[in-house]
C-alpha cells in the first residue's frame, strides 16, 4: 500500500485505459442508436398505443371533493349494495369515485360504449386505483382531482383494487363498477 496521499482524482495505475476496440465502438454505437429509437417511440406510443391515459389534473381540498361526491350520489343514487350507494349517472356525465381508508365509494353503474369523465381523488392517504381485469393503474393522491375520459366497451362487473398499501385494512379495499348493455 502506498503511503502517498492523493484526493482520489488521480487515475489508477496500470493499463486500464486504452482506446476502445473497433468492435466495442460498433456495439456502443448500436446501443446508442437503439436508445434513441426507444426514446422516440415513447411519445408515438403515448398517442397511438393508447395504453398511457392522458388525464386532467387539478388541485382540490379533500372536503370539497367529498362534497362533490356526496352531491353526485344524492343526484344519481339508484340503490344500495352491502351499505354502499349504487349510482347510475346519465350518459356522458362526470362520474366521481372517492378513495378513503379502506373503501372505494360509491359503486358505479355505467352503460356500455358511452363516454364518461371519471374523477378520482383520495380523502386521506395515497391509494392505487387498479381496475381488474382491465390493465388500468393510477395513483390516487389526496388534494388532487384526477379526471380521465373512459368508455366502457364490455358489459360485466369490474373490480377496483387498491394497489398502494394504505394501512391495516388495505386488503379489504375493493370497489366495483358495473357495466350494463
Amino acid at each position: 500500500m502506498s503511503s502517498e496521499f492523493h484526493s482520489a482524482v488521480v487515475s489508477p495505475t496500470g493499463t486500464w485505459w486504452k482506446p476502445a476496440h473497433k468492435q466495442e465502438k460498433r456495439w456502443i454505437t448500436i446501443a446508442f442508436i437503439w436508445c434513441l429509437v426507444l426514446f422516440a417511440m415513447m411519445p408515438f406510443w403515448h398517442i397511438r398505443g393508447g395504453q398511457n391515459p392522458t388525464g386532467i389534473r387539478s388541485r382540490v381540498k379533500p372536503t370539497d371533493y367529498m362534497a362533490r361526491v356526496q352531491r353526485f350520489v344524492n343526484d344519481y343514487k339508484v340503490g344500495e349494495e352491502k351499505g354502499f350507494a349504487v349510482v347510475e349517472p346519465p350518459a356522458g356525465s362526470d362520474i366521481y369515485l372517492m378513495a378513503q381508508m379502506w373503501r372505494w365509494w360509491p359503486i358505479l353503474k355505467l352503460k356500455k360504449n358511452v363516454e364518461y369523465t371519471l374523477h378520482l381523488s383520495s380523502l386521506d392517504v395515497n391509494h392505487g386505483f387498479s381496475l381488474f381485469p382491465v390493465n388500468v393503474n393510477i395513483q390516487v393522491v389526496p388534494g388532487y382531482d384526477y379526471a380521465l375520459k373512459i368508455t366502457p366497451n364490455q358489459a360485466g362487473e369490474l373490480r377496483i383494487i387498491c394497489n398502494e398499501f394504505c394501512g391495516i385494512g388495505h386488503h379489504t379495499m375493493i370497489g366495483k363498477i358495473i357495466v350494463e348493455e
